[in-house]
């Protein structure tokens, strides 16, 4: 009998449950030609919807399969472009928020695998997890008993996931918006039970976006297009681009694909100027500390970190 992700639906409409049986047999027809089409996308977001509750074995296969789908949908394969961006956020947002742990896990998993996403779904993300905190309800909350105004484990685990992830806006980098987040979050569980990695989590991503520096910066979509063609030009794949590189300057080969770059400062001083705070920096943490004329122990944390770091 053929596998068909409709006659799935149909019979999860009707009251059956996802079996371990149900999920195998998805995974074995969805990896049998490794492609998923955009109806049959669809119909595993339908899936996911009717199952409520998904199992572990359903939810492992919705995050890799969308994840796949999203990340590999369009040339060049890694890269997420706006409109991706927005399907995959319209297939998942309900009333301004995420449902279920599956559909945040998918974002992050998306985030984690592409070389470059659009900055709305890493911001999308972290407002979930934001609200969740605040309010108490949401994907996180499920089954954790946690009250409003605390910062629970999987909020920290997420949180750093998101933060550092490699397809988001600056990888490696704290953004402000991420900061002001964290700080805003701070601000509302000063005192709660939270959990034990979450003033480890808000110094190094606060120290982190005083201080640090990083010289990586990943090909945009455009760019990785480009690159792409390049190599395709012609004809007979990657063997082929070795002999042209072989043939020519490579460096002029390259300089034809992406342009001529002005040489980079050395890599020393970059650090050491991104280490030191800045006015700009030192006003907007100087404005958050003084703001209610008394510092807590997450603040005292963060300075005495940023202290160590300057070797005062």
């Amino acid at each position: 009998m053929t596998f068909s992700f409709t006659s799935l639906a149909e019979t999860v409409r009707a009251g059956a449950p996802l079996s371990p049986e149900d999920v195998l047999s998805a995974r074995r027809w969805a990896w049998g030609d490794g492609a998923i089409s955009a109806q049959e996308a669809e119909t595993i977001f339908e899936l996911n919807r009717l199952a409520g509750t998904p199992t572990p074995e359903w939810a492992d296969f919705f995050v890799e399969a969308m994840t796949a789908y999203v990340v590999n949908r369009l040339a060049p394969r890694g890269y997420v472009d706006e409109a991706n961006a927005d399907w995959l956020i319209e297939r998942i947002d309900r009333d301004g928020r995420v449902d279920t742990m599956a559909e945040l896990e998918l974002i992050v998993k998306v985030l984690e695998t592409a070389l470059g996403v659009p900055a709305v779904l890493k911001a999308y993300a972290l407002r979930q997890i934001e609200a969740a905190v605040l309010t108490g309800e949401g994907p996180t909350r499920r089954g954790a008993g946690l009250v409003p105004g605390s910062v629970g484990e999987v909020d920290v685990a997420l949180l750093r996931r998101l933060i550092f992830a490699a397809g988001g806006d600056g990888a490696t980098i704290v953004s402000r918006d991420e900061a002001e987040m964290l700080w805003r979050l701070k601000e509302a569980t000063l005192g709660a039970a939270n959990a034990p990695g979450w003033q480890t989590l808000f110094v190094q991503a606060l120290g982190n976006h005083l201080t640090a520096h990083s010289s990586y910066r990943p090909l945009d979509r455009c760019e990785a297009a480009r690159l792409e063609a390049f190599v395709a030009d012609a004809g007979g794949g990657v063997g082929a681009f070795l002999g042209r590189m072989a043939r020519s300057n490579p460096a002029a080969g390259f300089r034809a694909v992406f342009g001529r770059k002005t040489a980079p400062a050395g890599r020393a001083a970059d650090e050491a100027a991104a280490a030191a705070v800045t006015a700009d920096e030192a006003a907007w943490l100087e404005g958050r500390i003084t703001a209610d004329g008394a510092r807590d122990p997450l603040e005292e944390a963060l300075l005495a970190f940023l202290e160590e770091e300057s070797g005062r």
